[in-house]
């Protein structure tokens, strides 16, 4: 879903350099999402679980608390939770789903309210607050124990938030460096077929500078031209849309934030990520490639 559905901002911005429908997108890319999960998702998860010794008790949740707990919350406040940063995040990439799509005036004040409102600090702070409040003072902790709480959720996150930015911030040395210009001049006289060539250069970008999105929008305006001169039809364009946001996730590796975040979490050191997620996102855009090519041929 991240890689090839609006309101994410890389399909957003490729459909709309392409001249895809923005409907058929959603659509086809919903459809095509599920065997792309199947195979490159829940297959391979079972592949590398059954060969790579994940400890998530400790890694993910912190290891055991023995800290009696009382008046714990209920499951349907801590689902509340968790749903409400990704609640207020979607309803800032639906408002640029809206504006794309000419439904909403990005001048307008509550235009610019509710998208504040969907930063990702704004977000997450937000629900920061919440969190204390409801699994706090409103359950009646207060003084200490209620510092505890936030310095034990303190620590976990600290590394993963350091190793994150640092592997962010080298993506963006190599954005700043002019690598995406060069490398787009180099792709852009292969003689590829469109949906191939917009593909490959997704790809590189991808490998060069780590970021999808940055893969996705730059291949996507590199190809356009090519994709306005050429006779393609409205699903054609889809599948040339949906190819290139598989290009852009290809292989992430130690360049990409997501990279990092995902094997801290997970307690990876850096080779068994490469084992697992770079492949799992090799596979993902392999599989992503062949379905969008699918459909091209086909219709």
């Amino acid at each position: 879903m991240h890689v090839f559905v609006p309101p994410h901002p890389g399909p957003v911005t490729a459909t709309e350099l392409y001249g895809a429908n923005l409907g058929l997108v959603l659509l086809v890319g919903i459809i095509i999402a599920f065997p792309m999960w199947y195979l490159s998702g829940y297959l391979w998860g079972r592949f590398a679980a059954n060969r790579f010794d994940f400890r998530l008790e400790v890694s993910l949740f912190g290891g055991q608390d023995n800290d009696e707990i009382h008046n714990p919350p209920g499951v349907g406040t801590v689902i509340a939770l968790l749903l409400l940063p990704l609640a207020l995040i979607f309803l800032n990439t639906g408002l640029d789903f809206a504006r794309a799509a000419g439904m909403a005036d990005s001048d307008a004040t509550w235009f610019q309210f509710l998208s504040s409102l969907g930063e990702t600090p704004i977000a997450l702070l937000i629900s920061v607050l919440v969190a204390i409040y409801v699994l706090g003072s409103r359950r009646g902790e207060g003084g200490s124990a209620l510092e505890k709480i936030v310095d034990s959720s303190l620590g976990p996150i600290c590394s993963v938030i350091l190793i994150t930015g640092a592997g962010g911030m080298f993506g963006g040395v190599l954005q700043a460096s002019g690598i995406g210009d060069a490398l787009s001049d180099s792709m852009s006289d292969l003689g590829l077929p469109v949906i191939a060539a917009a593909y490959l250069v997704a790809v590189v970008m991808r490998l060069a500078q780590g970021s999808a999105t940055v893969a996705l929008v730059t291949a996507a305006g590199l190809m356009a031209p090519a994709v306005a001169n050429g006779d393609f039809s409205a699903m054609q364009v889809v599948a040339i849309t949906l190819a290139t946001a598989a290009g852009s996730v290809f292989a992430g590796h130690v360049n990409d934030s997501g990279f990092w975040l995902v094997g801290r979490l997970l307690g990876m050191d850096v080779k068994t990520t490469l084992m697992t997620w770079t492949v799992q996102q090799a596979l993902e855009s392999v599989v992503g490639f062949v379905l969008a090519c699918a459909v091209y041929l086909i219709f």
